[in-house]
């Protein structure tokens, strides 16, 4: 349910296009953790929207602050997303579940930042410091890791609260420009800095979504190409 309503919601708060997408297809009956930046409260809608749209409906681990509204919290389970304790000793409770799905197959989306950013300006920032829980995740399960860029859905909803409702409440018809771009698979298993590595292949796939947006849409650097460059590089 929560994924077919994403599909159709996409379209109309958004001009979004894809690239990458072919590297979503693995091994049939083997998951897939999909790793992706987190910029605003439209990047559940833009991620689990397009993804229903290429044919897929992933497991999400999601703020377990979700699970206390009544409707949403069955929607939720219904769908199979797994809920996170974020800051507390039940945070690696996630890890089991999210296994499970994997393990059926599924795809795993996950936020590794574990957080918005503060600031409250409408251009991209490059992903900041990645959290371990998907690494993690990924060794214990074998299963690649899919870095997941997009930019332009601050575009959509950032700012004051004002301003969040202002832009839901426009973006209908300003259809601001996202662009989500999936990077290639990265086997945490084959790598010694599993961390540093996915940091840097998240970095990569983020500024493949914005250079696919044109000028303007991430914060300027002295080079003045509008791209940070990624850690590591």
């Amino acid at each position: 349910m929560l994924s077919t309503w994403a599909g159709a919601l996409v379209p109309v708060f958004s001009d979004t296009t894809v690239s990458g997408a072919e590297r979503l297809l693995g091994e049939p009956g083997h998951g897939r953790v999909l790793a992706a930046n987190h910029t605003s409260f439209f990047d559940p809608v833009l991620l689990i929207g397009t993804l229903h749209r290429l044919g897929h409906r992933p497991a999400v681990l999601a703020t377990a602050g979700l699970w206390r509204v009544p409707l949403l919290a069955r929607a939720l389970t219904h769908e199979g997303y797994v809920p996170v304790h974020r800051g507390s000793r039940r945070a690696p409770d996630a890890l089991r579940p999210a296994s499970d799905a994997l393990a059926e197959g599924r795809g795993v989306l996950i936020y590794p930042e574990g957080r918005l950013p503060r600031y409250r300006a409408a251009h991209d920032r490059p992903p900041g410091p990645l959290k371990t829980g998907v690494i993690r995740l990924a060794l214990s399960t074998g299963v690649p890791v899919v870095p997941v860029g997009h930019a332009g859905a601050r575009r959509v909803s950032s700012g004051s609260r004002a301003k969040q409702l202002a832009g839901w409440a426009t973006a209908p018809l300003r259809r601001p420009r996202v662009h989500v771009h999936f990077g290639e698979p990265l086997h945490l298993d084959d790598t010694r800095r599993p961390l540093e590595d996915l940091e840097a292949a998240l970095a990569d796939a983020w500024s493949c979504a914005v250079r696919a947006l044109g000028p303007g849409q991430a914060e300027d650097t002295p080079d003045g190409d509008g791209l940070f460059p990624a850690p590591g590089r």
